[in-house]
């Protein structure tokens, strides 16, 4: 009994702690699925290497580093944009919506409201426009919350316009811009973009696609684990915006 315990394989042990850490990850925690999914892949090239014959696993490997590869190209442009861009003044600054539990703002989605409160305490001449509409367990929109949050914390309420619609960024960008146009402005070059610093390349470049260069503001960073999972989900919108627009 001892020695058959000792013999224990390792690849067996691994696989299942990997198994075992992604199930957690995705049906205990919150936030984290992507980092999941990134557990069981690698759990699933430890069983692959054990069973599949030494041919087809090379070919597994290359295809693995090519997608590696990928992931990292994907990437570079993503970490580049994680931050606020030089001289981001701009007259209208559109605070991207997230999640809110309930009426309270979700941790990232504070993150944002500190640094849109930032902005605007930095730059008293600029207007915030909060974005996002009302999403499954929410029990008011997005930018409604925002807003109260804001103006709780001394913003006045003049300063902040309220989009309510948006179901996606792409419609926060494009029903925010709708209501700057409606204020008779032009938003070209008087626009900043304010996201989680992991979302602000995707942000911009759907920004350009409806035809503003917009500034990035980012905000704080989450914690490093999740910060991580949030870096790797968004490989997988940047490539999904890439190959269909939105």
């Amino acid at each position: 009994m001892n020695e058959q315990k000792k013999k224990f394989p390792f690849w067996a042990l691994a696989s299942g702690l990997l198994l075992v850490l992604a199930a957690l990850a995705r049906f205990v925690l919150r936030g984290y699925a992507y980092l999941a999914y990134t557990l069981a892949f690698f759990a699933a090239l430890i069983l692959l290497h054990r069973f599949l014959s030494r041919k087809l696993w090379r070919v597994v490997l290359v295809l693995v580093c090519l997608g590696f590869a990928y992931f990292i190209a994907v990437e570079i442009p993503i970490i580049r944009n994680a931050r606020t861009d030089p001289d981001p003044e701009r007259e209208y600054l559109i605070v991207l919506g997230a999640a809110v539990y309930g009426e309270q703002p979700s941790p990232s989605l504070q993150r944002r409201l500190q640094g849109a409160l930032d902005y605007l305490e930095t730059y008293p001449d600029s207007v915030a426009i909060v974005t996002g509409g009302q999403g499954s367990g929410e029990a008011m929109t997005e930018a409604a919350c925002m807003y109260d949050w804001l103006t709780e914390h001394g913003v006045a309420p003049e300063r902040l316009l309220r989009e309510e619609r948006a179901t996606s960024t792409k419609e926060n960008l494009a029903y925010s811009l709708e209501i700057i146009r409606a204020r008779g402005d032009d938003p070209q070059g008087k626009v900043a973009v304010l996201s989680s610093p992991y979302h602000l390349y995707r942000a911009k470049l759907m920004a350009r696609a409806q035809g503003v260069e917009a500034a990035g503001v980012a905000g704080a960073f989450d914690h490093p684990l999740l910060t991580l999972t949030y870096f790797i989900r968004e490989a997988f919108g940047v490539t999904h915006l890439w190959v269909f627009g939105w």
